[in-house]
């Protein structure tokens, strides 16, 4: 039987393959954070006294389903598509990935989380980034569930659209799929919480911005969310003799492969 769960291997670290899938996880990162926080900016700029009203918050969710689509999409067939360190989490949970692996790719993920929070910075003139804060009236409490709960179904979705093997020909719509649900997400939560799901997404602008009121709370609740689904769906869903084996896209390998 194979190895559920590993570290990696030094051979691993090295093969090109393994830096093109941190490179790809570094870039889609910057494209979904700089679009994703630019789209608060934009509405920051055009109403200066801007609310949260049903058609802000519909464009900022249009606009994270649409960058997380892209950012997904274009990085799936190198690194497996992750974007967002609560799902390397998740796979890392489910045997998915190797620890070696997820840490260059939490690294890539918040590398290009602040990178791209800074050059829009720059870009906007100066505008500080909002990252992500609890609405008035809100407990920690309350917003911590909201995290985990809203990850939750994220990490569950890219389990049954992009890593369980017996997907078919549904993995050619997990992209989109996944950025259904981010987008339903930010609905759901955004009044509340923000609905950040993404640490990475909520590290960049709360670093450039220096705002880190709560900000525990989006990375503890995204990070545990991730860990519950990775656990469920891989323990509960998929079946035992699923091959498990440690790749950036989620496919076994040959021993003689590593």
């Amino acid at each position: 039987m194979p190895r559920r769960y590993d570290f990696g291997r030094a051979e691993e670290a090295t093969h090109p393959e393994f830096y093109r899938a941190t490179l790809s996880e570094f870039l889609s990162t910057f494209i979904f954070v700089f679009a994703g926080e630019g789209s608060i900016l934009a509405l920051d700029k055009m109403y200066r006294e801007r609310t949260l009203g049903a058609s802000s918050l519909l464009v900022i969710a249009l606009a994270q389903a649409l960058a997380f689509f892209a950012a997904v999409a274009s990085s799936m067939n190198v690194s497996g598509g992750h974007v967002n360190p609560a799902v390397t989490f998740g796979a890392l949970v489910g045997g998915r990935v190797s620890v070696l692996r997820a840490v260059y790719y939490w690294v890539a993920q918040l590398l290009g989380a602040v990178i791209a929070s800074l050059l829009l910075r720059l870009a906007t003139g100066g505008m500080r980034p909002s990252g992500f804060s609890v609405a008035s009236g809100e407990g920690s409490l309350n917003a911590l569930l909201m995290e985990i709960v809203l990850t939750f179904g994220l990490v569950y979705t890219v389990f049954a659209t992009s890593i369980d093997p017996r997907r078919g020909s549904l993995g050619t719509i997990a992209p989109l799929a996944i950025a259904f649900i981010v987008g339903a997400n930010v609905l759901a939560g955004g009044p509340f919480e923000g609905a950040s799901m993404n640490p990475a997404r909520a590290f960049g602008p709360a670093l450039v911005g220096w705002r880190w009121r709560y900000h525990w709370i989006y990375w503890l609740g995204p990070f545990v969310g991730a860990a519950l689904a990775g656990l469920i769906y891989e323990f509960g869903v998929i079946q035992p003799e699923a091959d498990v084996r440690h790749t950036g896209h989620h496919q076994p390998l040959a021993p003689e492969d590593y």
